[in-house]
């Protein structure tokens, strides 16, 4: 198997508080992208790669109002979108990095060897959207229950049927120079590495947290999945 990043994910309450991140911490806006009438969400992208990471992009993603997923009732949408907690913690502190995507050429073998470790990153569903570049389709694990798992450090994993839109977004002038997971159960994540033949992406032992570093038209920055320490009292 051959897997590796595909892309990052950065969940907002809103599109707009997604293109209003995205210009404060990034200092521009992102591309346009799609609908996901599967899940009633909605997204923009931004290419990321760079050579270190080919495929690289970041999605920031919402759910749309007034939308009703077509999928099954009783089944939440992706990435923890539906967890009250998590929605709760968005809304009080903006868009924030959540959890991360890996692309696989086989999505069915990678998931059999996380399920022999105890990993159920559920079945790999097909969906499909359209983009300016035709339509996109691909192959994703998502729960019933829709959780990331592992504090969002065990990624999604993708199978692309379609091309892959990373290379056709417009540049932007943003590269991922670096992605860390940290974890308190480092070799865990090490053996679902090993079992699903995941290259590139650092593990160390800590706080459970996804730490990108990227190049942007300002310098370097540093995003992190932890959730932000509330203001101190005065």
């Amino acid at each position: 198997m051959n897997t590796r990043l595909d892309h990052l994910v950065v969940l907002a309450a809103s599109l707009e508080d997604g293109d209003r991140w995205c210009e404060r911490v990034l200092g521009l806006r992102p591309g346009t992208g799609g609908r996901h009438a599967l899940m009633g969400t909605h997204n923009r992208l931004l290419r990321i790669l760079s050579p270190a990471y080919p495929d690289a992009y970041l999605e920031i993603i919402a759910i749309e109002p007034g939308v009703v997923p077509m999928r099954a009732s009783g089944k939440r949408r992706w990435f923890d979108m539906d967890d009250p907690l998590l929605a709760q913690q968005i809304a009080e502190t903006g868009p924030r990095l959540i959890h991360w995507v890996a692309r696989t050429d086989d999505i069915d073998n990678a998931c059999r060897g996380w399920l022999a470790l105890g990993l159920d990153r559920g079945p790999p569903l097909a969906t499909q959207r359209m983009s300016s570049q035709g339509l996109l389709s691909w192959r994703i694990t998502v729960r019933d229950d829709g959780a990331r798992l592992l504090e969002g450090c065990l990624p999604t994993l993708i199978e692309w049927v379609s091309p892959h839109p990373g290379a056709a977004l417009p540049e932007a002038g943003v590269a991922l120079i670096d992605l860390r997971i940290q974890h308190p159960e480092p070799q865990l994540l090490r053996a679902a590495w090993r079992a699903a033949g995941l290259t590139v992406v650092p593990i160390e032992p800590g706080p459970a947290q996804l730490i990108a570093t990227l190049q942007t038209p300002s310098g370097r920055v540093v995003v992190s999945s932890l959730v932000p320490a509330p203001p101190a009292a005065h």
